[in-house]
């Protein structure tokens, strides 16, 4: 536990911020007149939101391949595209 005055944490706020980040000292004790009265300490890691796959499964009949690919024609012809 590092301890440092407002003084030295106002004008060194960026070091002392990087030594919290880069795991050089776990917490940083800010005092007032010699009196602890804060500290500075990394953030806890908030894991990433999962993403659930087949959220909407059971909400629309199957489809098969050749169904999928029946209507290709058709939408080519709106984008002007000639399939050959």
């Amino acid at each position: 536990m590092t301890t440092v005055n407002m003084l030295h944490a106002k004008t060194h706020l960026s070091k002392l911020v990087d030594q919290i980040e880069t795991g050089q000292v776990e917490e940083i004790v800010l005092a007032r007149n010699g009196k602890p009265v804060a500290r500075i300490v990394p953030l806890a890691e908030t894991p990433k939101a999962t993403r659930r796959l087949g959220l909407l499964e059971g909400r629309y009949p199957p489809m098969s391949l050749e169904d999928f690919d029946s209507s290709n024609a058709e939408i080519a012809k709106l984008f002007g595209i000639d399939e050959a």
